[in-house]
């Protein structure tokens, strides 16, 4: 049937949420937090399978964020970086890099080997974009650490970080690239995106083009705390540039986009031969389920105006992508893939793929 993947992000249970507090607070061993995450990444890997989905992930339990796991246990940075606003009122803040050399701490891909152990389906891994982490580098500098050679760094170390996925066997590597909605909003001259897709094209470009059509690019307006950071940014600032990213498959936000038919006809415009789209059709921040039903019909109007054989569907944002996020259960998530999966069985029947 027309191909269906998770972003990533799962709700964390409580008692998951509650053993990485505590152990913040130096409460609990690393040992017994292992124990709380291991038996959350199984679960979440069983309620995947229970869906039926085709390919799974491991929900980033374990994750601090989808956006600082590669900072974890480095001793070079201070927590006052940007800040990042949310309609709602909410804040997110970035550390802030103190001193060089620039270096992950973790790379994904020990996410994706703990997923593997526990089934046989192909697991996606979803990784943060170079963009993004360039955000950490402060605008007044860091004393004997240029910022071309932060940027040198980071680059090196991106690239490794999706290349040890890919060694690992992911079934795709997604780049997650929400900053590229907001970035339009801090800088409406469209300067700010330009600077960020050239630098993740730095790191694609070290990827032959066989190894490009396993890599992605997802792009959505945030969604933590049932909130947004970017989502009254005009899609139409945004997708001409996401589409000049060198990957094989790109995933748009589009269930919770106001005009839906607009963009379809943006994406149609600006998808390149070799590129996959995959269409949101579920909310991740809406609380009710959506319809297996409803999930057809929006997939059906995806392909009537995008090219079927390289259509694909998603969700449009992981679900709760900061550890702390309570605003989403796993069981209201876990029922709107469920919907997903079914929709796009149904859409595809109708359509004979």
């Amino acid at each position: 049937m027309i191909p269906t993947e998770p972003i990533g992000s799962i709700p964390r249970p409580l008692e998951l949420i509650e053993a990485m507090a505590a152990h913040g607070r130096g409460e609990i061993s690393p040992d017994g937090l292992r124990e709380v995450q291991d038996r959350a990444l199984r679960d979440t890997i069983e309620r995947f399978e229970a869906t039926g989905s085709p390919v799974v992930s491991d929900g980033e339990q374990t994750k601090s964020s989808f956006a600082t796991y590669p900072l974890e246990g480095l001793g070079n940075l201070a927590p006052d970086g940007a800040v990042i606003p949310f309609a709602d009122g909410h804040t997110r803040q970035l550390p802030r890099l103190t001193s060089g050399p620039f270096r992950f701490g973790r790379y994904a891909d020990g996410y994706l080997e703990a997923a593997q152990r526990y089934t046989r389906l192909p697991v996606k891994q979803a990784v943060i974009a170079a963009s993004a982490l360039s955000l950490i580098y402060p605008q007044d500098g860091v004393e004997g650490y240029g910022r071309q050679a932060f940027l040198d760094d980071l680059v090196d170390a991106c690239e490794q970080d999706i290349r040890r996925s890919l060694d690992q066997g992911a079934h795709r590597v997604q780049i997650d690239f929400t900053e590229g909605r907001l970035s339009i909003k801090l800088d409406a001259s469209g300067g700010l995106l330009r600077d960020f897709v050239a630098l993740n094209n730095r790191v694609l470009g070290r990827f032959s083009v066989d190894e490009r059509a396993r890599i992605g690019v997802h792009t959505c307006p945030g969604g933590d705390q049932d909130s947004t950071h970017s989502a009254d940014v005009d899609y139409a600032a945004l997708l001409p540039e996401l589409f000049a990213m060198n990957v094989g498959n790109v995933y748009v936000m589009l269930a919770g986009e106001k005009e839906p038919a607009g963009t379809l006809d943006l994406i149609a415009e600006h998808l390149r031969p070799e590129q996959r789209i995959f269409v949101g059709v579920i909310d991740p921040i809406d609380p009710s389920v959506e319809s297996a039903e409803q999930v057809r019909d929006r997939v059906l109007e995806a392909a009537s105006v995008l090219p079927v054989d390289r259509l694909g569907t998603t969700d449009d944002c992981g679900f709760s992508p900061f550890a702390d996020d309570t605003s989403t259960s796993r069981d209201v998530a876990f029922a709107k893939i469920g919907a997903r999966v079914e929709g796009t069985r149904l859409a595809s029947e109708q359509l004979g793929v």
